[in-house]
């Protein structure tokens, strides 16, 4: 499989979670806050190069990709994610500028769940949610244990390993999104080279 369907198959697996965390959110009543962008703002947040292939991919087709790469390396201390716009002053507001391409964290966190070392089901979310919708959260949290289907993290990262293992190694964030468009580059160079060989 090369890189491209590798890409593909990471945005049809996207596409199966979005359809059982829509599902979820409609049927559990709790879903992020609009506007937050408490998780965005932290540059600790680890992700694979994998996740983000569909967005390198994007960026090349929009001839943003070697742009991207130079602002990224322009500021190698982890910081937020390059995606996230901040709408606050103090970064926890705000909005991701490709929601379409975000990563499979992006994806899991606040619509999914992991289980407990006693094998119950906990939601994967934040102090904020927990905080500001503690009454949903509190109700979702037993609902998911007595039959409300919600998507299983570990279940989607297994599945995202099947598709290439050596590129789930997981680095910060913007760490992540730059090995993906530095694969995403080299794909592309390669593959024009074949479909113009006289060049």
């Amino acid at each position: 499989m090369n890189l491209a369907k590798k890409s593909q198959a990471v945005l049809d697996l996207f596409g199966t979670l979005e359809s059982e965390a829509k599902k979820y959110v409609s049927e559990g009543g709790l879903s992020c806050i609009n506007g937050c962008g408490f998780c965005c703002s932290n540059p600790k947040i680890s992700a694979s190069p994998l996740e983000f292939l569909p967005l390198a991919f994007d960026l090349y087709e929009k001839g943003l990709a070697e742009a991207s790469i130079r602002i990224l390396e322009a500021n190698p201390e982890p910081s937020n994610c390059i995606l996230y716009r901040p709408q606050s002053e103090d970064g926890k507001k705000g909005f991701c500028s490709n929601y379409r391409n975000r990563g499979m964290i992006c994806r899991v966190f606040g619509t999914s769940a992991r289980r407990n070392k006693f094998g119950r089901k906990e939601l994967i979310t934040c102090k904020v949610l927990k905080e500001e919708k503690s009454g949903e959260f509190m109700v979702a949290s037993e609902r998911i244990n007595e039959g409300l289907d919600i998507p299983m993290a570990v279940s989607y990262y297994t599945q995202l390993r099947e598709i290439d293992e050596s590129l789930c190694d997981e680095y910060v964030i913007n760490e992540a999104i730059r090995r993906a468009l530095e694969l995403v580059l080299r794909f592309k160079f390669y593959e024009e080279g074949e479909m113009n060989p006289e060049t």
